[in-house]
Order: C-alpha cells, then sequence, then structure tokens
C-alpha cells in the first residue's frame, strides 16, 4: 500500500490555531493545499509565519465568505477556473463571533444556529454541490476537526465563571458534526469516498497557566496538548494508512474522555 501519495487537499479555516499546523506538516508532506479565508492577505502572513519560503507554490487561497449566500457558487467557481480536482476536504473552518454568550450566562437562537450552520449544515451543502461538479469526482476523502466536547459535556472545574467562558451551541454542533460523520459514511460509500472526524482535547494557545493546571489534572497523560501535535491524526486520516477507516470518530485527547 502506497501511504505517501500526494494530493490535492482543501482546508476550511486554514489560518486558525490547528488549521496553521495543519497546512504546515502536509505542504512539508508535499501535499498541494488549499485554504479558504475571508481575508486574502493571509496567504502571505501565513506564509512568512510558519517560514513556508519554498514551499508556497503548493499552498493556494480561496476567498470565500461560508456566512454568505454566494459561498457555494464562490467554491465551485475556484474550483472551475483553476481546474483543480481536489480529493480531500478537511472542513475545520469556526467562527468565534458564534461562540458568544449573553450576560445572563445563555446563547442566543442566532448563535445556536450560527453555529450548527457553519459546523454541519454548510459543510453538507458545500460536499452535495461539489459532488454535483465535474472535479468532485476526484473527491475520495472527507475529515471533519471536532472536538471532545461533541463526545462528552464540558467539567465546570475548568472555568473561573462556567455560564460565562464555556457556549453550550459549541459542543451541540460538534456532536451533531460527529454524527454527520456517519451519515455521510453511509450515504456516500456508494461514491467510495471515506468521511472520518478526529476530536482533540484541549489545546494549548494563548492558555492561562492555572487552566492548564486544571486540565492537565484531570486527564490520564497529565497535559494538554501541544499545537503541533493535532496535525498527527489528521496526517493519518489523510494518508492511505486509513483507507479501512470511514465514519469514525479518532479521539485525541490525552485520555480526557477515557474518566
Amino acid at each position: 500500500m502506497e501511504i505517501s501519495k500526494l494530493k490535492t487537499i482543501v482546508i476550511t479555516g486554514g489560518t486558525g490555531l490547528v488549521g496553521k499546523q495543519l497546512v504546515l506538516r502536509l505542504l512539508k508532506k508535499g501535499h498541494r493545499i488549499i485554504i479558504t479565508t475571508r481575508n486574502k492577505d493571509k496567504r502571505k502572513q501565513l506564509i512568512k509565519e510558519l517560514d513556508l519560503d519554498g514551499l508556497e507554490n503548493n499552498l493556494l487561497l480561496l476567498e470565500v465568505d461560508f456566512l454568505k449566500n454566494t459561498y457555494v457558487e464562490n467554491f465551485i467557481d475556484f474550483f472551475k477556473k483553476e481546474k483543480i480536482y481536489p480529493e480531500v476536504i478537511i472542513y475545520n473552518a469556526r467562527s468565534l463571533d458564534m461562540l458568544a454568550i449573553g450576560e445572563d450566562g445563555t446563547s442566543s437562537i442566532e448563535n445556536i444556529m450560527g453555529e450548527f450552520k457553519l459546523g454541519v449544515a454548510i459543510p453538507y451543502e458545500l460536499t452535495m454541490n461539489i459532488l454535483k461538479s465535474d472535479f468532485g469526482k476526484a473527491l475520495k476523502n472527507i475529515i471533519f476537526v471536532s472536538s471532545i466536547y461533541g463526545v462528552v459535556a464540558p467539567t465546570p472545574y475548568l472555568y473561573d465563571d462556567f455560564a460565562q467562558q464555556s457556549p453550550i451551541q459549541y459542543g451541540i454542533s460538534k456532536a451533531s458534526q460527529i454524527h454527520l460523520t456517519k451519515e455521510l459514511a453511509v450515504r456516500l460509500s456508494d461514491k467510495n469516498i471515506r468521511v472520518n472526524s478526529v476530536s482533540f482535547g484541549g489545546v494549548k494557545g494563548r492558555t492561562p497557566d492555572e487552566f492548564i493546571k486544571k486540565y492537565s489534572s484531570l486527564n490520564p497523560q497529565n497535559r494538554m496538548l501541544e499545537p503541533v501535535e493535532v496535525a498527527n491524526p489528521v496526517e493519518f486520516l489523510v494518508s492511505d494508512g486509513s483507507i479501512g477507516m470511514t465514519g469514525h470518530n479518532l479521539i485525541y485527547d490525552s485520555g480526557w474522555t477515557i474518566w
């Protein structure tokens, strides 16, 4: 089995904490990467920040706003114009605006529906439209970047103000996303398309030391994930080494969900 076959990969939300690590790892492996972003200047920033000199020719940018009604048309038009046939799509887009919580500790219907739309409805609609297009015939692998909060509920102990710091819409959307993975794995099996998700535990970013200490005390490995690690399971799901996996939610969380 040829595990290292090079592929054309779309990464939605390729400029965030997780997205950057996926871009860096997969580019270094020789894959061609197309990232989506609302800001066309992000490509230059990403090349400089990740020191991608020499790899930039394999990094393309698709400027699209998934919260506008024209996103499907913009997406399809880009690939028709560029004559690119992506084999893998990694759904990783997110919007921090949708995670806002009201002063009373509750989330608005608008934010709940917005988070669901971005994490579940839009990936579904986009996938179905891609498959109707000429370049959709190349698609063989779909990966959702999800979270342990789609598997288990958050732990109030971690937060100084649980009601204000843990948006309920995030977990609801991620749980739905994991089930969408299973549904699509069944419904797209006749097209020989694999669909999997990877649920990450807590990843260090701009994380306060007290939060890291609390989080680490609640999992067997006594730690949070380092940002560079998130590329490991995704790289596996991209590769032909995972050819026998579909409909699976791969949990990568330092053992958080076993307790």
